[in-house]
């Protein structure tokens, strides 16, 4: 069945010429009584009828979609471009100038919804930043202020004060440092000196450096059954064993007591190792995974557990993770476990 809606500019204009010009030809071939006639008279018509048409589409029509192009791409038009413009756009048929404006449409949306998206992230950044340096900021102006207000003359009171002030200042350069870590990560600054090592050592030395902390929660740190065997992964290792500190970190503080963390290692296709930090500990409820790995952000509940940390443990780690070309994931179920994992390239010869 012959199809309209797709024709270009000519191509409608000859279809409306034909259109009119066959009555009025047939209307000269019956009144007329010869058919060179209702031939001449088909022939002008149609000519006429072309040309009139296709020049008011171009004039009055195909102007405006031009302007409207030019609106989209919000450029002054090149050399290039008007040539689009005046040779390649008229060819066009309506249709496809709806579906070219309907897309610039769904890119808009696009646009806009990320930048609202956006624009909410860095509201909830700078109220959690606030939060973070609210927290050690207020308590060491406490202490002393306490201490100014008189507690000095109490020896044991002032050296109590004065630990925890301390303590607060370590965990604001703690907090400062991370900020500028992950800052040099975002704006891939990052070198990395890659090497081949084994991936089950570097987590044994991480075990090893977390022990106290461990048995202090009365946790089992282990690597599972049946991923014993050495896989060499080829990486940075002082930049996986940062991740890998931060993500067993994680699973000490956010488990049950006397629970367990379990790292396993897998090859999964002779190119890559796949390594992945579990535990059983309050989980993670489903709607807050996908935005883990933001800055600063934690759960409600999570935020009661670790009042010391800076929060951007896990948004570092998945920068170095992605600066070696990987990515890293997250499964949970509250009161069950979290498991976190990401892959590294394999050894390289």
């Amino acid at each position: 069945m012959f199809q309209t809606k797709n024709l270009s500019p000519r191509q409608l204009a000859l279809f409306t010429a034909v259109v009119l010009s066959i009555p009025i030809g047939c209307g000269f071939l019956v009144l007329g009584h010869s058919w060179k006639e209702g031939l001449i008279s088909f022939l002008i018509i149609l000519a006429g009828s072309y040309f009139l048409i296709l020049f008011i589409i171009q004039q009055f029509i195909y102007r405006k979609i031009k302007l409207i192009y030019k609106f989209i791409y919000q450029t002054k038009a090149s050399k290039k471009q008007e040539t689009y413009y005046k040779y390649i756009l008229p060819q066009k048929s309506i249709d496809e100038v709806r579906e070219d404006v309907e897309a610039w449409g769904e890119r808009q949306q696009r646009e806009i919804e990320a930048l609202k998206q956006n624009e909410t992230f860095r509201k909830e950044f700078l109220q959690n930043l606030s939060h973070e340096f609210k927290t050690p900021v207020f308590a060491i102006q406490g202490y002393l202020e306490t201490l100014l207000g008189g507690a000095m003359d109490n020896t044991e009171v002032a050296e109590r004060f004065l630990k925890k002030a301390t303590r607060n200042v370590e965990r604001l350069a703690h907090l400062i440092q991370d900020l500028d870590s992950i800052s040099r990560l975002e704006r891939g600054e990052l070198k990395l000196r890659k090497q081949n090592f084994i991936i089950q050592d570097l987590v044994r030395d991480v075990y090893e450096s977390l022990s106290l902390m461990a048995e202090k929660n009365g946790l089992y740190l282990s690597i599972k059954k049946g991923c014993e065997q050495p896989l060499t992964v080829y990486a940075d290792k002082e930049k996986i064993r940062q991740v890998i500190i931060n993500m067993v970190t994680n699973s000490i503080k956010y488990s049950k007591n006397r629970g367990s963390v379990t790292a396993s290692m897998y090859n999964t296709d002779e190119k890559h190792i796949l390594v992945e930090i579990s535990d059983d500990g309050i989980g993670i409820p489903e709607p807050f995974l996908p935005r883990i790995f933001e800055r600063f952000y934690r759960t409600q509940e999570g935020r009661s557990i670790d009042v010391t940390g800076s929060g951007l443990g896990l948004a570092i780690c998945k920068h170095i993770i992605e600066a070696h070309g990987h990515s890293i994931h997250v499964r949970s179920t509250e009161s069950v476990g979290t498991t976190i994992g990401f892959t590294l390239n394999a050894r390289k010869d």
